[in-house]
């Protein structure tokens, strides 16, 4: 994070707004004396929530990024999201579901690719699955998803299906730090997707109307085998070292 840059930027849009440090203060929560630490600097003394909270007040967004070890992290985040993809795949298969994994489109003039495109021949519904390992920017994630899921029954049609229900479902790890994601902005996910897991896997199982939905999944981040070394117990040889 780049203390200096994050204090300079914010004065420059507090000053952009003719906003006094008192004014900015008052309109996030936040104390003057806070807001003057945090430009010249001092970041460091506020959590990133207070933080976000005096950037919002700005009409700007906060974007802390994690780095480590090169393109290292990149690869970590990219097995984890193949894991929930694989077993995404396979529960879409076992309610009857013919599911695709990145399906890229062209369709007038968008870009890009879903994370799996999946189709229920049965009931004749069609499903957008976007998949994210970690919870990133909330407004940018669910932009994206509702870009995609409007253009979801245009590639079905494309592909010889003739749907009469459509789902959107947002697949994040079912832990901790997803969950309070999505607590924190409860009244944004609601509004734009207001289904939870047991809703979602029931309209899965059996897709009857529209849906759009949070799916919290569990057991489907890779883990990295840990090695564990026994105590060694008096008048004892040290076992082996044990591999689980």
């Amino acid at each position: 994070m780049d203390s200096v840059r994050i204090g300079l930027s914010i004065r420059a849009l507090r000053r952009r707004r003719a906003w006094t440090q008192a004014e900015l203060g008052r309109r996030c929560g936040c104390s003057a004396s806070e807001v003057s630490r945090v430009e010249r600097g001092a970041v460091s003394t506020l959590t990133v929530r207070r933080l976000d909270r005096i950037v919002d007040a700005l009409g700007a967004r906060l974007t802390v990024r994690v780095l480590w070890r090169g393109e290292d992290l990149d690869r970590l985040l990219d097995r984890d999201h193949a894991a929930m993809v694989e077993v995404s795949l396979r529960a879409l298969a076992g309610e009857g579901w013919v599911a695709f994994p990145e399906v890229t489109f062209h369709v007038a003039g968008e870009r890009g690719s879903i994370d799996i495109l999946a189709w229920h021949p049965v009931a004749r519904a069609v499903l957008v699955i976007e998949i994210k390992s970690a919870v990133p920017d909330v407004q940018a994630t669910l932009y994206g998803i509702d870009r995609k899921a409007r253009l979801g029954p245009v590639l079905a049609w494309d592909r010889g299906w003739d749907p009469v229900a459509t789902g959107r479902v947002l697949v994040l790890p079912d832990d901790r730090t997803s969950r309070r994601r999505v607590d924190r902005h409860s009244a944004t996910f609601d509004r734009a997707l207001p289904a939870r897991t047991a809703a979602v896997k029931r309209w899965i199982a059996s897709p009857s109307h529209d849906l759009a939905g949070v799916l919290f999944l569990s057991n489907a981040r890779t883990t990295q085998a840990r090695q564990r070394v026994p105590r060694t117990r008096p008048h004892a040889e040290r076992g082996p070292t044990v591999i689980r």
